[in-house]
């Protein structure tokens, strides 16, 4: 097994959060898992490597197809972005610049190599940066793909992706992209931004989810600079790499769906590696000094009033990188997953606060991208509809912000009953700023603790 590396002991707490009573003949289990990452403080935790060496590694992919430059600004604001990112570089961190078009161009250092980070290379890299021109079209594959040969060269065990365009994948075919995709999967995260209003959604917030990134809009491109600042300062306070959410399910149990539903939505029931025995492996990217919330589901075998049962454990690992599935993992923290069947009806039918508040999360993410998809078709009605359940529930939930940015494409009536008019003339910008952002979510406000179990509430 290899060695690991810390400057310092983090502490990773796993609180889980269900009602584990079941009617009789019940089988599904539901359970929202809070992880939460504290005290980092400049932990590097992954395979041993020269003392000298690198913790991260970052490439930042700049689109500098011929569109760009209508109007100007986008790629002055481009070229303005990158420089303010290779600023926020800490020292010692391995990076590069690449230029995309229809094809990927190393712009600093060159020569299939990464740049250690100081005075001199930042200084360069900017430098370097001045001579950029948009021209050509757009193949983010070919970007992307660049960008996993540069980071698989370097021993970082943190490696990090930043992504910017303005336009459409114009210039390869949906199965090139989605293969460079799978490609990149699991051997860099990747946050992606959207400049102007001529991008597609799908496609960037796609590359987002892919590699367990963020993804936004910057609808004016004097906004890119703070934009990458903010996003280059987040990937920085990165500080472990490649952590799985281990699940482990009795004999005759499954598992429904594994989806992280805090700070985004984020389905990865589809991403799991099989960890035998009776465990799978879902990708969490990396982390700093943060907290994410996780909803499991489970199916288990219907059993008989009075019966109780482990119905799951979640834990939090890191797996040996190059080894196959399966190795001896560093376990970060871990928590239960109970069912108990009881014929208190009392008991049995109440539901968890904290799994109600996500199921309706997810809901309003969903209600928002179905509303936008009707109102593009000229479905008025639909789109009513959805968009009016949408507001409801931002509404139940507290979610302000998805609420702000709704009411820019309805006027609402009655938030509570979700009673909404389509708002005519509405910006593309408002319209792909509500589509981009209808992932995020609020956290649910958590009642005091009344136990001292940790793992259970």
């Amino acid at each position: 097994m290899a060695d690991f590396v810390t400057s310092q002991v983090p502490h990773f707490s796993i609180e889980v959060y269900q009602n584990e009573y079941l009617p009789q003949d019940a089988r599904e289990v539901n359970a929202i898992v809070t992880v939460t990452a504290t005290g980092s403080g400049g932990l590097a935790l992954g395979p041993a490597e020269p003392a000298d060496g690198p913790r991260a590694a970052v490439v930042i992919m700049v689109d500098c197809s011929g569109s760009m430059d209508y109007p100007p600004a986008k790629m002055r604001g481009a070229k303005a972005a990158t420089e303010a990112a290779v600023d926020t570089l800490r020292d010692g961190v391995a990076f590069a610049v690449v230029a995309g078009t229809h094809k990927a161009v190393e712009v600093y250092p060159g020569d299939g190599r990464l740049a250690i980070a100081d005075a001199a290379t930042r200084a360069a890299a900017k430098e370097a940066l001045r001579g950029l021109n948009a021209a050509g079209g757009t193949a983010i594959g070919t970007w992307l793909r660049l960008a996993e040969r540069l980071l698989a060269a370097s021993p970082a065990p943190i490696r990090h992706g930043v992504l910017l365009t303005d336009g459409r994948n114009e210039h390869e075919e949906p199965e090139q992209l989605r293969a460079a995709l799978d490609a990149c999967a699991g051997r860099f995260t990747c946050d992606a931004r959207g400049v102007g209003t001529d991008w597609e959604v799908a496609e960037v917030t796609g590359i987002a989810s892919a590699l367990l990134g963020t993804a936004d809009i910057v609808a004016e491109p004097e906004g890119l600079a703070a934009d990458f600042t903010a996003m280059m300062e987040t990937a920085m306070g990165k500080e472990i790499g490649d952590v799985c959410l281990r699940l482990w399910t009795p004999q005759g149990s499954e598992v429904g769906f594994v989806k992280q539903v805090a700070p985004t939505v984020e389905d990865l029931t589809g991403r799991r590696t099989e960890s035998p025995p009776r465990s799978g492996d879902y990708p969490t990217g990396s982390w700093g000094d943060e907290s994410r919330d996780y909803h499991v589901c489970v199916r288990v075998p219907a059993v008989g009033v009075g019966h109780e049962m482990l119905a799951a454990r979640v834990a939090l690992v890191i797996r040996e990188p190059a080894a196959p599935a399966g190795p001896p993992a560093t376990v970060l923290g871990q928590g239960l997953v109970r069912a108990v069947w009881t014929d208190d009806l009392a008991a049995a039918t109440a539901i968890s606060p904290q799994v109600a508040h996500y199921t309706g999360q997810a809901e309003l993410a969903q209600a928002i991208q179905e509303g936008l998809a009707s109102r593009k078709r000229g479905d008025e009605v639909g789109a009513t509809a959805k968009l009016g359940r949408a507001v409801q529930l931002a509404h139940v939930s507290g979610n302000a912000e998805t609420a702000k940015l709704l009411a820019k494409v309805v006027d609402v009536e009655d938030a509570a009953e979700g009673t909404v008019r389509l708002k005519p003339g509405v910006t593309q910008a408002d319209e792909m700023t509500l589509e981009t952002r209808s992932t995020k979510t609020v956290r649910v406000k958590k009642k005091p603790i009344e136990s001292d179990e940790s793992t259970r509430r």
